[in-house]
């Protein structure tokens, strides 16, 4: 990076910063025990340019790339997750599939909206009965002339009730056919297509999740993103970007966690002397250091090969898979090393323990990322 980048990022940084100490932290409690989802936020953070980060100029968006949407990511989760997530979602997977797949008319009419947070986006691709093995969804858009009649249901949906479109990818083939399943963007108020039960999480509990249920939702051909067929393979391509986005939550977190550890640490007095003066905890905070930098660096890679255009599938998935179980590792530190206090919630690190297992289990878990790794390495060349 040049200086005036590394100038341009600790600005982005100081008021991604800013805004969360503002318009974030006094709340995170209360909207955390009260799963309250904070709409109007979103759009304060739409005027800031947090939620069209990756959005060209010509389209509304700030016209930033990864290293500047990592960044925000970050600075945003070491205060709440919750919302972190929301503008990590919101970004990289309903903004961004328009953007890396609509056509000019979709991207003209959707990505304004989206990138200045006057709609939230939604994506669907995980069912009830479809995580990992999403080849096997029974969302289903059946041919009816130039329009298609989607029944099923997704869930786990970031944004499913509040969101005003949603990118869904639903079966338009054969089960199993990975040219089988299409991907479509649909607005709310389409007859058919609602929400469903919002679901009562351990955390990350102010990022709203519900159901999205089709029953005869009739949707015109314009209505797909690229081409008919290809909605799996798109989905694969936008979740390269997607788990860059959890690896900068994950960061966040695991960076919120860490600094509350070693501020607690500094202060907390046993047997007459700060409690960071014992090896057993000073060695605990090396460890989630060295663990915290490492995730950062390969978290910045993958960010790079994404500004680059160079395919970044390896390590976006090892990025994800090391940093979210950084995040769990380091929050689960930080409680032990609170003791009874990290227990109870007048400390924020019983918050970061609790958020931090999502993202080792959304947008592909661990073990699906192992999987993903295992096999581009071992591809014949």
């Amino acid at each position: 990076m040049t200086v005036e980048t590394l100038d341009n990022l600790e600005l982005i940084r100081q008021s991604a910063r800013d805004f969360a100490a503002i318009h974030i932290l006094p709340h995170v409690m209360e909207w955390d025990e009260s799963q309250h989802f904070p709409i109007d936020l979103f759009r304060r953070m739409g005027e800031q340019g947090f939620m069209g980060v990756l959005v060209p100029e010509l389209y509304g968006g700030a016209g930033l790339g990864y290293q500047e949407y990592i960044t925000i990511i970050e600075e945003i989760a070491k205060v709440c997750g919750s919302i972190g997530l929301s503008v990590a979602a919101h970004n990289s997977l309903c903004t961004n599939h328009i953007l890396m797949f609509g056509d000019e008319d979709q991207k003209e009419y959707f990505l304004p909206k989206l990138a200045t947070a006057e709609w939230l986006g939604a994506w669907g691709l995980t069912e009830p009965n479809t995580g990992s093995d999403a080849g096997r969804m029974q969302c289903v858009a059946e041919r009816d002339g130039d329009h298609f009649i989607i029944n099923g249901a997704k869930n786990f949906i970031t944004h499913g009730k509040s969101g005003q479109v949603a990118v869904v990818i639903v079966r338009t083939g054969e089960l199993l056919d990975s040219r089988g399943m299409t991907a479509f963007v649909i607005e709310k108020g389409t007859p058919g297509f609602s929400a469903g039960k919002k679901e009562n999480k351990l955390g990350m509990r102010a990022s709203e999740t519900t159901e999205l249920i089709f029953d005869n939702c009739r949707v015109h051909r314009s209505q797909i993103l690229g081409k008919e067929g290809e909605g799996f393979i798109q989905s694969m391509k936008v979740l390269d970007g997607g788990r860059i986005s959890i690896a900068a939550l994950s960061l966040g977190i695991a960076k919120g966690a860490y600094e509350a550890s070693v501020k607690y640490a500094k202060e907390r007095q046993q047997f007459g002397k700060p409690i960071a003066d014992f090896q057993a905890i000073s060695f605990k905070l090396a460890d989630m250091a060295v663990q915290i930098q490492a995730a950062e660096l390969l978290t910045r890679k993958a960010g790079r090969l994404k500004d680059t255009g160079a395919k970044s599938t390896t390590l976006s998935a090892m990025a994800k898979y090391y940093a979210s179980e950084t995040s769990v590792r380091v929050s689960t530190e930080a409680v032990q090393i609170f003791g009874g206090y990290g227990y109870t919630k007048d400390y924020p690190v019983e918050k970061f323990y609790r958020d931090s297992k999502l993202c080792t289990i959304g947008e592909g878990t661990s073990e699906i990322q192992k999987l993903v790794i295992s096999r581009e390495l071992l591809k014949d060349e």
